[in-house]
């Protein structure tokens, strides 16, 4: 399965299949939460929370991937993240793209 960002694959005819989308709501435990939250008084990165990003990311562009598959997709192009706070500690992350086939 080959995803893009741009609205074309270089070298492929395209036929458009639909939208397809991946998403997930996920949360860091507790008690990392209370040590970031530390972290945030003095700076830096919040790596449990890059790391809770990164993992949500995978999930939902996992799922995306998988709907994909179902439609008989070769692959997915004009791919785009959205994330939004859900409540403090956990955050949303959406993936949605252009399935597509190749023309021979």
């Amino acid at each position: 399965m080959i995803i893009v960002n741009t609205d074309y694959i270089s070298g492929k005819n395209l036929e458009t299949l639909g939208m397809v989308k991946g998403s997930i709501i996920q949360a860091k435990h507790v008690g990392r939460d209370i040590m970031s939250g530390l972290k945030g008084l003095v700076g830096g990165e919040l790596s449990s929370y890059s790391a809770m990003m990164n993992e949500a990311r995978a999930i939902a562009t996992k799922r995306m991937v998988e709907e994909a598959q179902t439609m008989g997709a070769d692959g997915i192009v004009n791919v785009r993240y959205v994330s939004a706070a859900v409540m403090q500690g956990a955050a949303e992350i959406m993936v949605y793209g252009t399935a597509v086939k190749f023309k021979l």
